[in-house]
């Protein structure tokens, strides 16, 4: 391993996995999500195309799965032009340092999320007495020491552009992390949204396995601002994104997406943020 990367001293496998895991699909011809055990991971780019990106670096331990996703997709010996990172938690980075030296590739992510990714700053502990359900249990168990990417690691360009992906824009949409980012393409309203909101309530581990569908509001265990949540949520309702690949859950569009989206805004305080834990506890009263 590259002496100058390191993932943090509580790194590793964590046993958890989806009805979907392993399994891709194609959401539009350019834009394809596959489920590393709980977490997606999203391939831009047309399938016959050199020309394409990864967002987002799996499980801890799954880089031969994604290398695997990656070149059925685009060909034996593919490499993406770039990985984009929505955020640093361990299941949106778990594999990153394999990757990075497989394919020598740059890694992009928001200015403020690079604290978690240069060893310089922990993520907050994980939440287990957040109202929720056995994954937030679990939670303690997650890696959220920072991993240090060094040099490998850059700032997204602070005009919204992302490297190697015409046609989408970084929007900044913290909460969940600082410097959480959701991508957008105008075009035709696709929205590869990270962790802002999910399709699964992530604080229940029967509709995680299940991967039963349910816009909601970004993992709770994790999330520590949820005025900014709420916020972003509002953000991305209002670009009205007409599909939409989330971190957790399968992909939505139309209506379910709209209404989805609507509603959680619209009733965040009473359904998304949790009644107590202690991210919680000192934004209730206003």
């Amino acid at each position: 391993m590259d002496k100058e990367l390191s993932y943090g001293e509580d790194y590793k496998y964590i046993p958890a996995t989806s009805v979907n895991s392993g399994i891709g699909v194609e959401v539009l011809p350019d834009l394809y999500c596959h489920t590393v055990q709980i977490v997606n991971i999203s391939l831009v780019g047309k399938p016959d195309s050199s020309d394409f990106v990864l967002v987002d670096a799996g499980m801890p331990g799954s880089a031969d799965e994604i290398i695997a996703a990656t070149e059925k997709r685009f060909g034996a010996g593919s490499r993406p032009q770039a990985i984009v990172l929505t955020h640093g938690h361990f299941d949106h980075v778990g594999a990153i340092i394999e990757l990075i030296e497989h394919w020598d590739t740059p890694v992009y992510a928001h200015e403020l999320e690079l604290p978690f990714l240069t060893g310089k700053e922990n993520y907050p502990d994980p939440d287990p007495t957040v109202e929720g359900g056995l994954i937030a249990k679990m939670s303690p168990i997650f890696p959220n020491e920072p991993l240090n990417l060094g040099s490998r690691i850059q700032p997204l360009p602070s005009d919204g552009s992302v490297p190697h992906l015409t046609g989408f824009r970084w929007i900044h949409t913290p909460g969940h992390t600082p410097g959480h980012v959701s991508l957008f393409r105008e075009s035709d309203r696709a929205l590869i949204a990270g962790d802002a909101f999910i399709t699964v309530k992530q604080d229940s581990l029967f509709k995680v396995l299940t991967q039963e569908i349910e816009i909601s509001e970004p993992p709770r265990y994790l999330t520590t601002d949820w005025k900014a949540a709420k916020h972003s949520l509002g953000k991305l309702r209002d670009i009205q994104p007409a599909v939409a690949i989330t971190g957790h859950g399968l992909p939505v569009s139309g209506e379910l997406l709209t209404i989805g989206l609507d509603k959680l805004v619209n009733e965040f305080n009473q359904i998304a943020t949790p009644d107590y834990g202690k991210y919680v506890e000192n934004e209730h009263h206003h």
